[in-house]
């Protein structure tokens, strides 16, 4: 299935029945009095976050939803049905706003949240609606409100507690299929990923975070070389990100720590918010250098960086230090979602827990 982050499409409400003007005709009924009934509301238009859907595919052809009308009000007292609303689904983590003016919405971030796209009209009043001891037999009626009409901009946004961030080949997708379920496509040449991949990572039991891998930047993203920075907006509801640097590239001419600081100017370019994100140094194929350089190596890597974070060592391919590394992140993980929780509500008449004599 191809991947699909953007989408715009058009949804319309359903608009009110008419009111009827109608009176009652019945055999020796000289005066029946008005039995016009009002019209039915329009059908609304609604989306709901299924944790199931991934991508926004089924609004890349499908562009236009209607909602159906109401049903206009009949004689004999019998109001109109309301129209059928319609309810799209869409993946968690979808923002949606308003093509026009741009803005934002709404935010489906929580699995069955429901919203309302669009709003059906209300139907219409008969006559029998206005019939009063003075207007006992009134003749005004009122047509349906029209449903609201929009153009919507769909953007999906992955819900992920980590992100991968390295240049193309630096193993971001070997590290995913390393500590993860994921199974990215992996091969040796750049740009293998072109659409974001999530992986669960099983720390232990009830122990868990949700990683994404997106395609590699480059120098120059933001001029829009390479994939630009398309993919970047998977990384903004991230906690913490992995810079994935590949200290034994395969052209010598090639510089890690020039290409580090490559990528670190154009997150900065894309996002301040994005770049200010905790950003943990991984020193990725280990395993292709020997043993003895190792250590001068890092070292070097670092110094030239002047990064003061965490720094891990691994091999995604062998998974030296994977298993270290999950642990931190999941560590830091579980810090950061403990202090986001509410504190918990003290009933007050037992906040002093004073004791009785």
């Amino acid at each position: 299935m191809k991947f699909v982050d953007e989408a715009t499409i058009d949804v319309a409400a359903g608009d009110g029945g008419n009111g009827c003007a109608s009176f009652r005709h019945e055999k020796y009924k000289e005066f029946g009095g008005p039995d016009g009934g009002d019209g039915g509301r329009g059908g609304h238009v609604l989306a709901v976050a299924d944790p199931s859907l991934n991508t926004l595919v089924d609004f890349r052809y499908t562009r236009r939803f209607e909602a159906r009308r109401g049903e206009h009000g009949k004689g004999s007292d019998m109001f109109g049905v309301k129209g059928d609303d319609i309810t799209l689904r869409m993946p968690v983590g979808t923002v949606i706003s308003d093509a026009d003016t741009g803005e934002v919405l709404f935010e489906l971030l929580v699995p069955g949240e429901q919203v309302t796209l669009a709003k059906g009209g209300d139907g219409g009043f008969g006559n029998l609606h206005y019939k009063s001891s003075t207007n006992r037999a009134p003749r005004q009626k009122t047509p349906g409100w029209p449903g609201e009409r929009r153009t919507l901009r769909l953007e999906l946004k992955v819900l992920a507690d980590v992100g991968l961030l390295g240049m193309p080949n630096a193993g971001k997708s070997t590290l995913i299929a390393a500590i993860s379920n994921a199974r990215p496509k992996i091969a040796d040449y750049p740009f293998t990923t072109l659409y974001p991949n999530l992986g669960v990572v099983r720390v232990g039991p009830e122990k868990s975070f949700v990683v994404a891998d997106v395609p590699g930047l480059i120098e120059g993203a933001s001029e829009g070389a390479g994939l630009g920075h398309q993919f970047l907006r998977h990384l903004q509801r991230t906690r913490l990100l992995l810079h994935l640097v590949d200290v034994a590239p395969f052209d010598e001419g090639v510089d890690p720590v020039q290409q580090a600081r490559a990528i670190v100017a154009e997150l900065k370019k894309f996002d301040p918010e994005l770049h200010a994100k905790p950003r943990w140094l991984v020193l990725n194929k280990l395993d292709m250098v020997p043993a003895e350089e190792r250590e001068a190596r890092v070292k070097e890597i670092v110094r030239r960086l002047r990064y003061k974070g965490p720094v891990f060592e691994i091999s995604a391919l062998t998974r030296e230090g994977c298993e270290h590394l999950v642990q931190k992140v999941y560590e830091h993980i579980a810090k950061v979602h403990e202090a986001s929780q509410p504190p918990e509500e003290v009933d007050p008449r037992f906040a002093g827990d004073v004791q009785q004599p």
